[in-house]
């Protein structure tokens, strides 16, 4: 039959073919073609016969037509057929398709909706076919007829099964669609996504956004990017809580959502290469969102595709504006959140964006080396953005280790970690992070590179081999060694060590650099190749040197211990640190800055390189003995004229005397300790050091001796002597000072050490001591007497660390009854001890500020905290056992011991706060003498702090309830301040807070302390401790009641009801401390809401699918703006109506009145906003608070300013600036009563006083009160003076004259 059809179809005779179609039944006809396309022999043909015999003029012929279509279209998606054969068929039912009729069009399409909703589209290909039907229809006149003119009227509505949906998303960009039918098939296909296979959503994704250039850009990348959202928080959800993931619900493996994830981000990549706009268009929904929901904008996958999307360069800036502009913001909401019990109450989940990058980095490990450049960049530009602008000294406060205070130092931290992380996880981009890592050093000399040098450290131990692949970059960098600042080059020596100890060719051409830099001309080139030397001789070990273990030191983390060497080239170790030492040797006739880093740096290596102690100790011996007078009975003992040097008028140090014998006496200390206990059996070894050894204790024994017979005048520096620092002689004599008492001090250490607790040795201590008091005595006169800056500086001591801390135990802790009479010697003098005090409170402040002191240990930080825990532990013993006022303060200049210990305590609770954070448990369990050997139990910081605070809480009210007399200011200063760093380490939702709050808010109360100073500290204290239990306004209502009740009203006729709430606001303290202190803190409560009204609205503009959670958060969040700006106002009420004198106050409240009015004003834009977006009424809360402002603060506002305007008699411009706040506030009023409906204006009095002159009536009177003049420029008397007028009918002229 097939075959007739075919020649009559050639034969051009229609009626004919007409015919032989007609008498074929529709199944027959179906086979036929089935047949004809199985077999694949001219199916294209036999179809165009059929329908050239089925005209669509005639009714048969469409019905025959229709029933080929409905045959065709299950048959090309049946799978039987070749592909070939397949586009042939569609190609030709589309050619077809235009000429049926509406009714037809419209039949076939809902035949299409049906093979849909059955899901038994195999190939999709039959889309093709349905997209020109939908389109015909479009176009179709008679369509319209049918009422089917809308082709997506068939698909929208109906359901779609799964494994069509991509097909269908293909099939629409075919097909024209209005704005509102492309968004509803957007929706449609992001509901899908839930439904379908992981694997299959990536095609499907790449459809949708070929398909968004027709529109609903937006649509389709906030699907996308929500849906991965979910999927990682429920992928996170059951890491997290394992047992409950329902076996119905499992979510897939991770490794398989990571690498879809990848898949559709290089997906949208590749779009927005093509289509610019949807760039943009990304970067600008995340910027809207974000404001809304930083959570779900800034989610791992959203940041993993904008740094994907930031490597195009035309997109990179705005991306990373961005990004740096979420960090930052990120971190200050954080900030602003931990300061406030009350926000943390409203928003109980806070979004840490810096966690989400770093979880970016940690799923980029899934293959996603598309986002690793981006990472890098990021990295990079957030280090250089917020670089720490502080110089760069040792570990300077810039890298202190607890959480940094400011979010540009977060900001900067989050971009050395996110370096970091990147460099552990993709090894190809390593190099090319250590090459920029290292450019940076270089080319930011001039501006500090602490941070880039820590991130290099740390990316060394974390892979040391990198550095090979790198060593041509690292020698490049050696040769810019010499133009580098001298911390630079000692921080990335240290950094780039491990790789000396690997390479030989980097070590040697460091060598040479080295070398080269000794003899320039520039003294930071000497300085630098000092320092380099000294670190090759640390590191390179000589056969027989004891382990480090032996050795306490622990080096930084940048030193790898990999003694890759030590095994084979120990012997050629031992010609290298000779000839090194030998280089070194010359530099000993070098200048001072020189000379002294060597002196600092001998005592590391002999402690690292033990082998090398005979040639330091030859050295030192050679270098003293140019300086030391061997014949007994000469005093001085030492040529210090040989130690200055003059160039034409200029005198300056040449040898730093004290350094070279505190280097000696340190390498001596060590050198009896160690070598000897391990040397027992090379006797001819012995014999050789011997003779160092016994020529170094003979010479310390002469210096002592004669050191303490000799006088000042021995020295030339007796009373009569010049130490202007103007003049040659002066200089000179302050040089040798200095040296003096170094030496001094050098020895003090060196016969306490080997006394071994005689009785002669403390006495020598003590004589030694004499001398060095003395001298600083004489200092401190002449320096208070020129008034030099430079002389008020106390020398810095050369005790060491460890020595501190050991003397201070003696001194105060040691009970043994053998050690009883030697240490009466030194406990007798309490010049003495108070010297001991002060020197561990210098070394705990050079520790605070730069991290490490001098002398041995002193960078090492297990050393360093051991030693802080020993001082606190004596320090605070010696407080609370001996009370100040029980000491006398022997002479009357000085302070005393205990008030000295206090300092050193607050001084150290801060140092332990900033530099060793995460050891404080350890920190507050040392100081807890009970039970020391509790190390393993998890220790209680808030039960361990609560025990100390008590201790001080004991001092301070013992401060309180002594009389007047015996009231120290500066120690109750002191007290609070360390209450104040205590506190910090409670946890505010613990008991023991609570306690302490109480007992803060009981002292103030109960003490009438007319110390300004102290009144600031306590109440700052409490106001720190109340914000982190509930908000603070009604204490400062509070407060505000008792300033009005104290200073009196600004109308005279008016008693002011005294209700003392706070004994500590008093005619002495309520103006200006305790009024500005309660403005500051309603500023910051202002701060407060000003922030929640910006999310108010945020949260306003977001119609998100969990819009009820969204009305309940809004909601809470306006109960609590509206609540906290009631009492605010209550606030301003007392304080607008108080007598405040002129000055400081009134300026103060005049702009926190604008900056309220200013805030009044957001909040009721923020609600005309809302009831335009919705029908809502206004809350009755926010009708309550306009009214407030209306009867209790604006009519006080102008009485206020008139008040104001009479007492200073000059134009405030806080003044006007309030009026206008005043009047915008009533402006938007007036918006919102129309728009609410509400009259809201019935609760404002417009006032009359608009005009900012002076009223002459109220000037003159002013005028003629004789305290006019005390007024304006004396503040401070007419505190008192106004306090008193609550009765002014009573001779208000004679209190009026009344002085304190």
């Amino acid at each position: 039959m097939a075959q007739r059809i075919l020649a009559l179809a050639a034969e051009e005779v229609p009626e004919r073919l007409q015919e032989a179609l007609q008498s074929l039944g529709e199944g027959e006809l179906g086979d036929m073609v089935t047949r004809q396309a199985l077999k694949g022999r001219e199916t294209a043909a036999l179809l165009r016969g059929i329908f050239k015999g089925s005209p669509c003029s005639q009714p048969s012929g469409v019905l025959r037509r229709l029933q080929i279509y409905k045959h065709c279209i299950p048959l090309v998606e049946s799978g039987d057929l070749h592909l070939a054969k397949v586009s042939e068929i569609i190609g030709l039912l589309m050619l077809e398709a235009r000429q049926l009729p509406g009714h037809a069009l419209a039949e076939l399409a809902t035949l299409f909706v049906d093979v849909i909703k059955g899901g038994s589209l195999s190939n999709g290909k039959s889309l093709e076919l349905f997209s020109t039907v939908l389109t015909a229809l479009a176009s179709s006149k008679e369509s319209l007829a049918y009422g089917k003119g809308n082709p997506s009227q068939f698909l929208l509505p109906s359901l779609w099964d799964p494994r069509s949906v991509i097909h269908l998303a293909n099939m629409f960009r075919d097909i024209p669609l209005s704005g509102e039918e492309l968004q509803f098939v957007m929706e449609k296909i992001l509901r899908m996504f839930s439904k379908l296979d992981l694997q299959e959503i990536p095609p499907l994704v790449y459809q949708l956004l070929l398909l968004s250039a027709k529109g609903s850009k937006k649509t389709v990348l906030e699907g996308i990017i929500s849906f991965f959202n979910q999927l990682d928080k429920r992928q996170k959800e059951e890491q997290r809580v394992p047992q409950s993931a329902d076996l119905e619900v499992a979510t897939v493996p991770l490794d398989q959502l990571r690498h879809v994830e990848g898949t559709v981000i290089l997906h949208i990549v590749s779009v927005i290469n093509l289509d610019q706009d949807l760039g943009e268009e990304l970067i600008k929904h995340l910027k809207t969102e974000q404001q809304k929901d930083p959570g779900r904008a800034l989610c791992p996958f959203s940041v993993a595709l904008l740094l994907s999307v930031a490597v195009k360069h035309r997109l990179q800036e705005q991306i990373f504006d961005f990004l740096k502009t979420s960090i930052t913001r990120s971190c200050k909401d954080l900030q602003f959140l931990q300061a406030s019990k009350f926000l943390q109450d409203l928003f109980p989940q806070q979004y840490d964006v810096t966690a989400v990058i770093l979880e970016v980095v940690k799923n980029s490990a899934f293959g996603w080396d598309h986002v690793t450049q981006g990472l890098v960049d990021l990295g990079f530009s957030l280090m250089e953005s917020y670089e720490p602008k502080k110089p760069f000294g040792g570990k300077a406060a810039d890298t202190s280790y607890g959480l940094s205070k400011m979010p540009a130092q977060q900001a900067c931290r989050l971009g050395a970690s996110i370096l970091l992380e990147t460099f552990k996880v993709h090894e190809p981009i390593r190099s090319d992070i250590l090459e920029q890592v290292l450019n940076r050093v270089l080319t930011k000399a001039a501006s500090p590179v602490s941070h880039f040098i820590d991130l290099l450290s740390n990316i060394v131990v974390s892979a040391p081999l990198v550095l090979q692949t790198s060593s041509s970059k690292v020698t490049e960098t050696f040769d810019n060694l010499s133009f580098l600042p001298i911390d630079t080059v000692q921080g990335l020596l240290r950094a780039v060590q491990p790789l000396l100890k690997v390479s030989m060719s980097v070590r040697d051409s460091l060598i040479l650099v080295l070398q080269k830099a000794i003899f320039s001309r520039q003294l930071d080139a000497r300085k630098a190749a000092v320092a380099g030397f000294l670190l090759l001789l640390r590191n390179f070990k000589v056969l027989g040197s004891l382990s480090t273990s032996q050795c306490s030191q622990v080096i930084g983390a940048s030193q790898v211990q990999a003694d890759v060497h030590a095994c084979y080239n120990s012997a050629a170790n031992e010609a290298f640190c000779l000839e090194i030492l030998g280089s070194l040797r010359r530099c000993l006739s070098q200048q001072a800055d020189v000379r002294l880093m060597l002196y600092e740096g001998f005592y590391d290596v002999l402690r690292r390189n033990s082998q090398l102690a005979s040639s330091i100790m030859e050295t030192l011996l050679s270098q003293i003995k140019q300086y030391y007078l061997p014949q007994p009975d000469l005093l001085p003992p030492l040529k210090l004229e040989g130690c200055i040097m003059a160039q034409g008028d200029q005198i300056f140090l040449q040898e730093p005397l004290a350094h070279l014998l505190c280097c000696i006496q340190h390498c001596l200390a060590w050198y009896n300790s160690t070598v000897h206990l391990c040397q027992g059996a090379e006797d001819d070894e012995e014999e050789e050091d011997v003779g160092f050894e016994q020529n170094f204790e003979e010479m310390l024994e002469s210096v002592t001796r004669r050191m303490i017979k000799s006088e000042l005048e021995d020295f030339e520096l007796d009373k009569s002597a010049d130490f202007s620092l103007s003049s040659g002689v002066g200089v000179k004599n302050n040089i040798y000072a200095i040296q003096v008492m170094g030496i001094c001090e050098v020895l003090i250490e060196y016969n306490f050490n080997i006394g071994n607790f005689s009785k002669n040795k403390f006495e020598d201590v003590l004589g030694l001591f004499t001398c060095y008091n003395k001298l600083s005595e004489i200092l401190k006169e002449k320096a208070g007497k020129n008034k030099s800056t430079l002389g008020n500086k106390t020398a810095r001591s050369f005790l060491s660390m460890g020595f501190v801390s050991t003397l201070l135990t003696a001194l105060f802790r040691d009970n043994t009854q053998s050690h009883e009479e030697s240490l009466a010697v030194l406990r007798s003098s309490t010049e003495f001890l108070r010297y001991a005090v002060s020197v561990a409170l210098q070394k705990v402040q050079q520790l605070e500020e730069t991290g490490q002191t001098d002398g041995p240990d002193g960078q090492n930080p297990e050393k360093m905290f051991q030693n802080l825990c020993k001082i606190t532990r004596v320090l605070l013993w010696r407080y609370t056992s001996i009370p100040t006022v029980v000491e006398e303060s022997g002479k009357k200049k000085g302070k005393s011991i205990s008030l000295l210990c206090l300092e050193g305590l607050l001084r150290i609770f801060n140092t332990v706060q900033q530099l060793y954070a995460a050891r404080i448990p350890q920190f507050l369990q040392a100081l807890d003498i009970t039970d020391g050997d509790a190390e393993e139990t998890d220790i209680n910081v808030t039960e361990k702090a609560a025990f100390q605070i008590r201790q001080f809480q004991r001092s301070l009210v013992n401060q309180f309830s002594r009389a007047e007399d015996d009231f120290s200011s500066k120690e109750t200063q002191s007290l609070i301040t360390v209450l104040s760093t205590l506190s910090k380490l409670l946890d505010p939702a613990s008991q023991q807070f609570l306690q302490f709050l109480t007992w803060t808010v009981k002292i103030c109360k109960e003490n009438d302390l007319e110390d300004v100073a102290c009144c600031k500290g306590l109440l700052s204290l409490l106001f720190s401790l109340h914000v982190l239990y509930k908000s603070p306004v009604s204490l400062l209502r509070e407060l505000a009641q008792d300033i009005h009740a104290c200073l009196g009203d600004i109308d005279q006729d008016i008693e002011v009801e005294s209700q003392s709430h706070f004994a500590i606001v008093n005619t002495k303290t309520a103006a200006p401390t305790v009024c500005l202190l309660v403005l500051g803190q309603a500023d910051k409560v202002l701060e407060e809401v000003d922030w929640l009204i910006k999310k108010l609205t945020s949260l306003g503009s977001g119609t998100s699918e969990d819009s009820s959670q969204a009305s309940n958060q809004a909601q809470a969040l306006e109960k609590g703006v509206i609540l906290q700006l009631g009492t605010l106002l209550t606030v301003y009420h007392e304080l607008v109506q108080t007598a405040l004198p002129a000055g400081s106050c009134v300026d103060t409240l005049l702009r926190s009145l604008s900056k309220t009015y200013a805030i009044l004003t957001s909040l009721i834009k923020h609600y005309i906003q809302a009831c335009r977006s919705t029908s809502s009424t206004i809350p009755g809360r926010l009708e309550k608070l306009v009214k407030l402002s209306g009867s209790h603060l604006t009519p006080q506002c102008y009485s206020f300013i008139t008040y104001v305007q009479a007492k200073v008699l000059r134009d405030t411009k806080p003044i006007p600036n309030l009026i206008f706040a005043i009047e915008q506030y009533e402006k938007f009023l007036i918006h919102l009563s129309k728009k609410s409906k509400v009259n809201l204006m019935q609760y404002m009095k417009l006032s009359t006083s608009r005009d900012f002159r002076i009223n002459a009536s109220m000037l003159d009177s002013a005028l003629q009160e004789p305290n006019a003049e005390d007024a304006e420029n004396e503040p401070d008397n007419d505190q008192s003076s106004t306090a008193e007028q609550t009765d002014e009918n009573q001779e208000p002229k004679k209190k009026r004259r009344r002085k304190k």
